[in-house]
């Protein structure tokens, strides 16, 4: 039964490219927890801009770095395997996502061991454990509720241009695709998690402003959109080996495919 499921091409790509996926979904919710300088660490002057009325620089989730690489493979599924193909996979990652948060919070609740150490001087692992995992539940909330926003404003607009500009401009659906939809996703996230989730959940810290939010959010865009524009000549060495791992006539079959479950 194995042998006849991976001897399909199109079975095969679709869970590389599904896992590739998942796993960049997955760590991505693990290391947004951390904030980072984006001019501290690549060693040049904060911005300092003057956004909404203060100075602004770029202090981003950790997430960031695999949001991108998420998207870009949704784009990809998309071309291939369609609306389904995408849903499917979205579904199954968010799924997976709140699975493991469940996993995370079972392991914060267990006692620790006085043999229970991580290294690097870290006087109360326990705490550090917690910090990392514990993520608060409108965080974990308000992740989900962007990505799927998200993913479902991508498939949408990715077709949207396809029926207008066909097979050409590639980089045109798969950038503006992601463009829009990550201009949707960098705001919900901050918003649920830190002023709707805050203002419900007392005792977890002081909720953000709408200010706060558009600061924090138009940074986070701002960087989206930048790694997308670099990201767009990677979009096409992928569809040109996929292109040839396919062959021209399986890849056509299968484009034309996604397009027909699209207008079902």
């Amino acid at each position: 039964m194995i042998h006849n499921i991976l001897r399909s091409k199109s079975t095969r790509l679709f869970m590389i490219l599904g896992g590739i996926f998942i796993a960049n979904a997955l760590i991505a919710e693990v290391i947004g927890v951390k904030i980072f300088s984006l001019e501290d660490s690549l060693g040049i002057k904060r911005a300092n801009i003057n956004l909404f009325g203060s100075p602004f620089s770029f202090h981003l989730t950790a997430g960031v770095l695999l949001w991108p690489v998420v998207f870009i493979m949704t784009d990809i599924i998309n071309e291939y395997y369609g609306p389904r193909g995408v849903k499917f996979l979205s579904y199954l990652a968010i799924g997976l996502i709140s699975y493991s948060f469940l996993i995370y919070n079972a392991a914060i609740n267990l006692s620790p061991s006085e043999y229970f150490s991580i290294g690097n001087g870290i006087d109360k692992p326990n705490n550090a454990f917690k910090g990392i995992f514990g993520q608060g539940l409108w965080i974990i909330i308000g992740s989900i509720m962007a990505f799927f926003i998200g993913q479902v404003l991508d498939v949408f607009i990715f077709h949207r241009i396809k029926k207008v500009t066909g097979e050409k401009g590639i980089w045109l659906r798969s950038t503006g695709s992601t463009l829009v939809s990550q201009l949707i996703d960098s705001f919900v996230v901050l918003f649920i998690a830190f002023y709707v989730g805050k203002r419900i959940q007392t005792g977890q810290g002081e909720p953000w402003s709408i200010h706060q939010v558009l600061v924090t959010g138009t940074g986070n865009y701002i960087y989206k959109f930048a790694v997308a524009i670099i990201l767009t000549p990677v979009i096409y060495l992928i569809h040109g080996w996929i292109e040839k791992y396919l062959g021209h006539d399986l890849a056509s079959q299968m484009k034309n495919a996604a397009m027909a479950k699209e207008s079902e």
